[in-house]
């Protein structure tokens, strides 16, 4: 395990990977400089000086006056930390095999998306002249700058981590990865004929000469480059291979290893390897040289603007079409590629020095995923089952319970994957869809399963009559095209089709059923802060309500009527609702803190989230700090705050925790002067979320459930727990070792082991009733 503070083992030094600091420590040579350490600015760009907590105490009321200038830390570095503390978890040999395996897949993957995206983006802005000094202070090329010195170091790092840990610990347990030299006969006979069967077909080995200009190269796509000689005329040439990506990035080899004494042994080899093994026969009469394997990344983000088009769907499919021809903002080569066949990528290509990341093969490591997925439960986290909630069925039966009639029973809170989506959320839409009373189903999706029951069940309550209506998020980035399909299939089938606001993406997370009862009209709503996927929910930790309360109802009634009509000046009880209401809404209860602090009554504000980057909420937190009240930020990825500097945020805690789920549930608790108020819902505290967005958060009025979210909190916050602790001057440092190099608790085992003792807890009190 990477260990407390000064306890680094000697294994995770070799590999390079980042490391807990000392209280002081020094600046390390070799390692993520730029990372740990990234300079403060002023807002005009001057390098000054942190005020940190072991220094000359500030004077408080100086700064509430005027915030310093460096008081916000930089994003995209931030970005990269979560990064890298996802390789962190790969380094950790406490870790089993398999998932640190499956953690070096998720680093390869979420760095992808980075550089498509948020790369992408400032480098069209820098070339547009649009781009301005970030809110830390850096000018836009020194962002970019930056970005590439900790991306080109994290890189390497990861590579070597793969190459000299992971790679051996596999081989260890007769797991491995071999090359075509070292596959036996008959080995490479079986692949001869896969290559024939189901590769040679596929593939399109294309020249560059005169005749044949140098071909487009996709986004993400593995290639050969290719040497050959003509052996007439000596003269050299250039080819490109694309190795097909509907084909499994590591071919399983079906043969044992002789040489293995692993019962459960498994063999792969790169499907690049044998693609070059043969591939004299795509040049026939030409003599192979020498081949190297490259992989180019480009800009995928879509620029639609809905103002100037009529027809977003239509807009959006063309402009997927465009996709595909982003400019290249990273290009990676192996690392044994010759110069001269580097400088003719390069020059084709267009892409910068600071653009290539050079990497020992094999490159692409997001195809880790089949080795990760091997049935090795020795090698895996411990098989964990989702139960259904004890609300909902008190004892798991295979009868499915009645969800309506529960909710008119109480409120439930849900927090998956530890209580069942498909048993509580899935079944509430599946038997409002089949319930004869339901007159309607009003729903959002923003993203989604590929077999989605969520949509098969929309599609069945639209056709047996019900008025069915589905906010479509069109633009859910690299969704686009699933969430087309799924649009055009609700609106064949009869389901009332909106994409929402013009301008504004719709990223809340609403259900609301409406049903004839003997009373009149009931609403049934869920307010969560995950997508409408069964898949994802069993691996993304998130937070939803069922209610049938009268003001959710009406608020989320409201609510989509603003999406599909018009209700531009809605009012909303129980729900913030952005861009109008979720930012200055948190802020005023901020606001109520500070003046309960004022008055002796103690403040406190807690949020759970996955990015805090919004400076106006930042600098609330901030006044709040300097008033005295406690502040507790449990954040998943990007923090733009500077938490424990004297005068300005020591009363700011800043912790972060990866596992086997995905921390993905926002909450936001307030101390209420002993009267905690918690919202949860769907929003981090982002601009593009405040500003740009539909976003809800729906108030918790349920003393349990303020309860339980508030023993949340004081878990993930705890100094027993294991985490990533962010201090004032950017640098995070895991503790998950106590002081006597203990090991601290685990968040989602601990969560794990707590949903079993409600559990049981629960059938015990039910057959207890029964029995009375």
């Amino acid at each position: 395990m990477i260990a407390h503070v000064s306890r680094i083992p000697q294994s995770v030094q070799e590999a390079g990977v980042a490391t807990p600091a000392t209280a002081k420590p020094a600046e390390p040579e070799g390692e993520l400089q730029s990372l740990i350490s990234a300079r403060p600015r002023s807002s005009n760009g001057q390098f000054v000086r942190v005020v940190r907590a072991d220094d000359q105490k500030a004077d408080p009321a100086a700064l509430a006056d005027e915030l310093p200038g460096d008081r916000f830390l930089e994003r995209e570095i931030s970005w990269l930390q979560f990064n890298e503390r996802v390789l962190q978890l790969a380094a950790d040999q406490s870790v089993p095999l398999l998932e640190r395996t499956r953690y070096l897949a998720i680093f390869a993957s979420n760095l992808d998306e980075f550089f498509m995206v948020r790369v992408a983006g400032l480098k069209r802005r820098i070339a547009t002249g649009l781009a301005v000094r970030s809110a830390a202070g850096l000018e836009p090329r020194e962002v970019f700058d930056e970005i590439s010195s900790v991306a080109h170091t994290l890189m390497a790092t990861h590579a070597r981590l793969f190459q000299d840990q992971v790679r051996p610990a596999l081989v260890e347990e007769g797991i491995t990865i071999v090359r075509w030299d070292a596959l036996s006969a008959p080995e490479q006979e079986g692949l001869d004929q896969m290559f024939r069967d189901q590769i040679f077909p596929v593939l399109t080995p294309l020249a560059v000469d005169p005749a044949h200009p140098f071909p487009y190269i996709s986004g993400l796509s593995l290639n050969l480059a290719v040497l050959l000689v003509n052996p007439k005329t000596s003269v050299e040439h250039f080819a490109r291979v694309k190795v097909p990506r509907l084909l499994p990035r590591f071919v399983q080899i079906q043969s044992p290893d002789p040489s293995s004494a692993h019962p459960f042994g498994a063999r792969f080899v790169a499907l690049e390897d044998i693609i070059a093994a043969h591939l004299e026969q795509l040049f026939p009469g030409m003599r192979v040289s020498e081949h190297f394997t490259f992989r180019v990344t480009r800009n995928e983000d879509l620029e639609v603007e809905e103002d100037d088009v009529e027809n977003l769907l239509a807009a959006l499919e063309k402009e997927l079409t465009r996709r595909r021809f982003g400019p290249p903002v990273r290009l990676e080569v192996a690392d044994d590629m010759d110069d001269h066949v580097m400088d003719l990528l390069g020059r084709e290509l267009g892409v910068e020095p600071g653009e290539v990341y050079r990497l020992p093969a094999p490159l692409d490591l997001t195809g880790l995923d089949v080795v990760a997925d091997l049935e090795r439960s020795e090698l895996r986290f411990p098989a964990f089952v989702p139960r259904t909630h004890p609300d909902l069925a008190p004892v798991e039966t295979s009868a499915a319970s009645d969800i309506l009639a529960s909710i008119r029973v109480r409120d439930i809170l849900l927090q998956h994957p530890y209580d069942s989506f498909s048993t509580s959320v899935q079944a509430f839409i599946e038997q409002a869809a089949a319930d004869p009373r339901v007159l309607a189903i009003k729903q959002t999706l923003y993203r989604t399963s590929g077999d989605s029951p969520i949509v098969d069940a929309l599609i069945d309550a639209a056709e047996a009559g019900k008025q069915v209506l589905a906010v479509v998020e069109i633009k859910a980035r690299f969704d686009e095209q699933a969430n087309i399909a799924w649009a055009r299939q609700l609106e064949h089938a009869g389901v009332h089709v909106v994409y929402g606001v013009v301008g504004l993406k719709t990223h809340a997370k609403l259900s609301l059923v409406v049903r004839q009862e003997a009373e009149g009209l009931r609403r049934y709503c869920h307010v969560g802060t995950g997508n409408y996927n069964p898949k994802t929910a069993r691996l993304y930790e998130d937070l939803g309500l069922l209610t049938c309360n009268p003001q959710v109802g009406e608020d989320l009634t409201r609510l989509f009527n603003q999406l599909s009509g018009w209700a531009p000046r809605s009012r909303f009880k129980r729900l913030l609702v952005a861009p109008r209401s979720v930012r200055w809404g948190l802020i005023d209860h901020i606001d109520a803190e500070i003046e309960n602090e004022r008055e002796g009554l103690g403040g406190y504000v807690g949020f759970k989230l996955n990015s805090i980057v919004d400076d106006q909420m930042i600098d609330a937190l901030y006044r709040a700090s300097q008033a005295g009240v406690k502040v507790d930020i449990w954040v998943r990825g990007i923090c733009a705050l500077r938490p424990g500097v004297e005068g300005l945020s020591k009363n700011i805690r800043v912790r972060s925790i990866l596992g086997r789920f995905l921390e993905h549930s926002r909450m936001f608790i307030f101390g209420g002067a002993g009267e905690p108020i918690v919202f949860i819902g769907s929003a981090d505290m982002m601009h593009r979320n405040l500003d740009r967005r539909v976003e809800a958060l729906v108030r918790l009025i349920d003393p349990r459930h303020i309860s339980d979210t508030k023993s949340l909190m004081d878990l993930g916050m705890s100094d027993e727990t294991t985490s990533w602790h962010l201090g004032g001057d950017g640098r995070w440092t895991r503790h998950c070792n106590d002081a006597d190099g203990n090991p601290l608790l685990e968040l989602q085992s601990t969560l794990i082991e707590n949903n079993a003792k409600r559990r049981l807890k629960a059938l015990r009190t039910g057959i207890s009733s029964r029995r009375s």
